[in-house]
């Protein structure tokens, strides 16, 4: 078990655990950018989406115990974000969701469950509306489905750490490793204006939904939580104890416990 690390001081100096090596390695090029793919094992397969700013090495904790479980895994980076480029336009949530039907294409994977944590779960619940078939199942984690759903930005120690974690972590992955501020300006416009769904919208969603958030989340009201909860048909809610917005990395076994619990119900 990993000790927790729940102030990320050591995600601050080190970042999430290694990843393994990859079973298969790539890019595909799709809209202006080149989006980066790792798969690894063989099995059920689960596809891992990053939050914003962050990369796919965010998930070191998370692979070891999927694998462990017997199941395929999947990460892609963002377009902009760490091994992805990107191009001149708006960063909007379909087209990053859009980003990921295109490596299941290139992995020829017919289906996959989708872990998503922050804006990787809001272009998960994209892909449940727009491609249900392609989904087995989203874990939605620390995210809103419109604007109203945030909380007043508040700076604390803890996400400053995560913040310059990602500098760092964004200067030696990315193609363009002086554009940092950019990057975040691009993706920060996003955040404040995206996404833009309704409980109309949210009511057509058909395959099966966990909404999951952190006691002390920084950023996503829990009522908006619960509100999605209520609004996508059979969806859950589940509350992860004593952590916050970045749970993956300050408990992690806790948290994979949670994911291979929703990941273990899902109809075969």
């Amino acid at each position: 078990m990993e000790a927790q690390d729940d102030d990320l001081i050591r995600f601050e100096e080190q970042g999430a655990a290694p990843l393994p090596p990859a079973s298969v390695e790539g890019h595909v090029e799709r809209a202006g950018a080149r989006i980066w793919f790792a798969s690894y094992g063989s099995g059920p397969a689960v596809i891992l989406l990053h939050g914003g700013l962050g990369h796919s090495g965010n998930w070191g904790y998370q692979v070891p115990a999927l694998l462990a479980s017997g199941r395929r895994v999947v990460l892609i980076d963002s377009r902009g974000h760490g091994r992805s480029t990107r191009d001149s336009r708006p960063y909007t949530y379909e087209l990053m969701a859009a980003d990921v039907l295109a490596v299941m294409d290139e992995l020829r994977l017919e289906k996959a469950a989708v872990v998503g944590w922050s804006d990787g779960a809001c272009i998960a619940l994209v892909l449940a509306m727009t491609v249900p078939s392609r989904i087995e199942g989203v874990f939605f984690f620390a995210c809103n489905m419109d604007p109203s759903g945030t909380l007043e930005f508040v700076p604390t120690p803890v996400i400053d750490r995560c913040f310059g974690r990602h500098g760092k972590d964004y200067a030696a992955l990315s193609a363009t490793p002086d554009d940092f501020n950019g990057f975040v300006e691009a993706v920060s416009l996003m955040m404040r204006t995206e996404p833009n769904y309704d409980a109309a919208d949210l009511g057509q969603i058909r395959v099966p939904v966990a909404i999951v958030l952190g006691e002390h989340d920084e950023f996503i009201k829990p009522d908006h939580a619960e509100y999605l909860a209520r609004s996508i048909p059979d969806a859950q809610m589940i509350y992860l104890n004593g952590v916050s917005h970045f749970a993956p990395l300050q408990r992690p076994a806790e948290f994979n416990a949670a994911v291979l619990s929703f990941l273990d119900g899902l109809p075969s």
